[in-house]
């Protein structure tokens, strides 16, 4: 008698998904909460909180401290807030900043898809956490899970001065349409949309599985606003840029082509047959799928034929980070955008935010991808006091290349993918990077991921630092693989790796030799971007070391082992 096939990850998974929509799960939730933490099954605790925008929390010591790929889990939960294109009010963000203060230790971290996250909450505290939230209009609905996530957008839609459109009215329609929509509860893995009317495409749209950016045609010599389409972009451990497809779409085409690709990822059943490679990328990847077949599988399923593309201009190597105090297309007003750095911020500078954002604005405040927070609609009179203010509680309304640009993700802190530490190793890292090189002038996105999963999105950044170990003096020590020269826009190309991996400890000389030579060595008006393109990986491995040194591997993981992390992290 032989032995039925054991059952694999990926379908347990589509059991599951297929046994209970988490949504209606509500009251189970309550009933955990009065009955304790020993009473969740497993299928909550592994999959069905996901929906709820609800993990269990690492215990500090990452993936290494677990088996299967994944560490150990304590009795506590990291719970994200969905913010649709980052749009909160003062009442929000005090009410978020009083449930961290209450039931997360006072911390909390802004992410890179214009999301909150709490830590450290117990499931005794997850019903009041999620009422408390749903009093002022906020919810964790599809935060993760195999559903749709936070529809991002430009944090700063409405009041840029350089606009093409407001486009925050179709992302918060989009995010309505599809959070909690039980037609959209099973998808095959997470699902990422950007939708943007600036110039400088804010929200990353090459990174999404949907992502729309604004431009104009000539229609009857009457000009036309609508969008460019890119479909199945996303990072982890296999990047892919999204592909452009040859289509105009016009604004009230938006929703309807939005819920149609959200069907096609739906109803590929290809895409479920392996938890790794379970991204609608796969298609192009895996399964020999092009721009013009989706174009066409995405017409017969929304009905109607779509205009063919019109030429854009993508943005050519601009710096996005909305930091400082700028003017907006309203005569009088201003925006103020402050760093929080890592994305780290605590309890009092949220409940302090959102005083000022009422005491010298209208109480309108946005998240950023690069983990910022700003204040819109300031009476420009108003806007250097803010600043000020805003300075004193830690929150830098400017600050040198390196406070700015630097990226985290939660890292072994909170992670159980992570292998390295990495909020508080990058705190270090700039105060280290400040002090070494006082006068450098260029900006620079510098990401820091703890795994391969890429959640601090180090395929995108001038340089990108992924969580390694290696051994020194016999003892398994963190240690970060560099790539560079990763670019969005007219210039989009993955960071390179270029083979030098050193401990965490190292970094801080190792970034002092390579960004030293690119001042001592840069031509005239160059970047960043384009001195990495000028030098052979083998040049700028011994920028790095400071001598020849050898090529590394990344070692990437193994999707044999059925590691969690080959398939993207928990990042949001």
């Amino acid at each position: 008698m032989t032995n039925a096939a054991k059952e694999t990850k990926a379908q347990r998974v589509e059991r599951l998904k297929r046994a209970q929509n988490p949504w209606e799960g509500l009251e189970e939730i309550r009933r955990f909460a009065r009955e304790g933490f020993e009473s969740i099954p497993p299928e909550w605790i592994g999959t069905y909180f996901r929906w709820w925008g609800v993990y269990t929390q690492g215990d500090g010591a990452g993936v290494t401290g677990g088996q299967n790929g994944e560490g150990r889990a304590l009795q506590r939960f990291m719970v994200r807030i969905r913010i649709p294109n980052g749009m909160m009010s003062s009442r929000q963000l005090r009410a978020i900043a009083d449930l961290t203060r209450r039931h997360a230790n006072g911390i909390a971290d802004l992410t890179v898809r214009q999301n909150i996250q709490l830590h450290w909450i117990t499931i005794e505290s997850l019903p009041e956490v999620l009422d408390g939230l749903w009093q002022v209009g906020l919810n964790t609905t599809g935060a993760c899970g195999d559903v749709v996530r936070n529809v991002t957008g430009c944090p700063v839609a409405g009041v840029d001065a350089d606009e093409i459109v407001d486009a925050s009215p179709l992302v918060l329609e989009a995010s309505r349409l599809l959070a909690g929509n039980a037609d959209f509860y099973n998808l095959p893995r997470k699902f990422k949309i950007s939708i943007t009317g600036c110039r400088v495409w804010c929200p990353y749209p090459e990174i999404n599985d949907v992502g729309l950016t604004a431009l104009t045609r000539t229609v009857g010599g009457e000009p036309e606003v609508g969008f460019s389409l890119r479909v199945a972009g996303g990072l982890s451990t296999e990047p892919y840029l999204g592909a452009r497809l040859n289509a105009f779409v016009r604004w009230n085409q938006v929703l309807p082509v939005i819920r149609g690709i959200a069907e096609l990822f739906r109803d590929s059943d290809v895409l479920r047959e392996h938890r790794e490679r379970a991204r609608l990328k796969f298609l192009f990847l895996r399964h020999g799928w092009t721009a013009d077949r989706f174009l066409g599988e995405l017409q017969e399923r929304i009905g109607f034929q779509l205009d063919p593309a019109v030429e854009e201009r993508p943005p050519d190597d601009v710096y996005r980070d909305h930091v400082g105090i700028h003017a907006q297309k309203q005569s009088g007003l201003s925006y103020v955008g402050a760093v929080a750095l890592r994305g780290r911020i605590t309890a009092e500078q949220m409940q302090s935010a959102a005083d000022l954002a009422e005491r010298y604005a209208g109480g309108e405040l946005r998240a950023t991808n690069m983990q910022n927070l700003l204040v819109v609609n300031v009476p420009t009179l108003n806007a250097e006091v803010l600043a000020g203010e805003f300075n004193a509680i830690g929150l830098k309304v400017g600050g040198s290349a390196f406070w700015r640009g630097t990226v985290a993700c939660s890292g072994t802190e909170f992670c159980k993918l992570a292998i390295t530490e990495t909020k508080s190793f990058s705190r270090w890292l700039v105060e280290e990077l400040e002090e070494r090189l006082p006068g450098f002038d260029q900006h620079l996105k510098l990401h820091v991921t703890g795994c391969p999963n890429s959640c601090g999105q180090h395929w995108i950044a001038d340089i990108g630092i992924e969580g390694k170990k290696i051994k020194v003096h016999d003892r398994m020590v963190d240690a970060y693989y560099f790539c560079v020269g990763g670019a969005l826009g007219l210039h989009q190309a993955t960071a390179r790796p270029v083979g030098y991996r050193c401990a965490a400890t190292d970094v801080p000389d190792a970034l002092e030799r390579l960004l030293g030579r690119y001042l001592a060595q840069r031509e005239p008006g160059e970047n960043l971007r384009r001195f990495f393109v000028r030098h052979s990986d083998t040049e700028l491995r011994e920028f790095l070391a400071g001598e020849v040194v050898a090529a590394v591997a990344r070692d990437l993981p193994d999707p044999t082992r059925g590691l969690s992390q080959s398939a993207g992290g928990i990042g949001d």
